[in-house]
């Protein structure tokens, strides 16, 4: 019997299998993955280096086709309608966007309305990001003059400019600040909170285990767990979810994951 898929599912991805290469030297990127995101939840994807994440989430952006599989996005096929897919999805690159030639405010305002915004929402959105990220003293200058930590607090209120069903983080904290981290950490949780499905990519541990509503763990290009902070914590009898990590996957792993945080 048929069944409609719950009206909040905004990202569903079942069996999702990718391999490069082929013969003894093929690697199976990602091994039947199944992950939900709901509209109004933060589901974070953790994994050391090479688990599979950012060819997952390339496959959902359509940069990348599966070997076999689904992936639902706000009921799009996105495999069959990968331009689609883009129009209801903003991503955050792990690599910032150039923005040569602009300021953080002209970047966050044109990306506004390039997904749909009016002139005088673009403003105001950019506004309200500016502030809430204290990006002030950066917002009119100069690409070029900006640090590394303000390109990539730019990045992600591009992304979060004029959010679509879907917004997909790929490392946002990298090169922040531990004040603005904390801000931004604020602002994701606020996406979420306003309607959208966040998928957060991310090797911070301690800081994502305060602001997400689920964790799905990867290894070798499998899901190994998924749950929320908490059960994943009590499950592993441990004391936060880098315990969890740790015994889930080895610490030969976890230290992967802690040197590239």
């Amino acid at each position: 019997m048929h069944t409609q898929p719950p009206a909040d599912l905004v990202l569903n991805i079942t069996g999702l299998s990718k391999q490069f290469g082929t013969g003894a030297t093929a690697v199976q990127a990602n091994d039947g993955v199944n992950l939900a995101v709901r509209a109004g939840q933060i589901v974070c994807l953790l994994g050391h280096n090479g688990a599979g994440k950012s060819t997952l989430v390339n496959q959902v952006v359509g940069i990348a086709l599966p070997d076999a599989g689904t992936i639902t996005l706000a009921g799009i096929d996105a495999i069959k309608h990968p331009a689609r897919a883009r129009q209801l999805a903003s991503v955050q690159a792990q690599a910032n966007v150039p923005i040569t030639g602009l300021t953080p405010r002209k970047a966050i305002q044109l990306v506004a309305r390039m997904r749909g915004a009016s002139k005088q929402a673009a403003q105001e959105r950019a506004d309200h990001l500016l502030a809430a990220l204290d990006l002030g003293p950066w917002a009119d200058k100069s690409a070029e003059k900006v640090s590394g930590g303000v390109a990539r607090l730019t990045a992600f209120a591009m992304a979060a400019a004029w959010p679509g069903a879907l917004v997909v983080l790929d490392e946002p904290t990298n090169d922040v600040d531990p004040i603005r981290r904390r801000l931004l950490w604020q602002e994701i949780r606020r996406l979420a909170d306003d309607g959208a499905g966040v998928l957060l990519v991310t090797h911070n541990v301690h800081e994502a285990e305060a602001v997400v509503d689920q964790v799905v763990i990867l290894d070798q290009g499998r899901v190994v767990t998924t749950g929320t902070p908490a059960d994943l914590i009590a499950a592993q009898a441990g004391e936060s979810l880098e315990d969890a990590y740790i015994r889930l996957v080895g610490p030969s792993q976890a230290d992967d994951l802690a040197a590239a945080a």
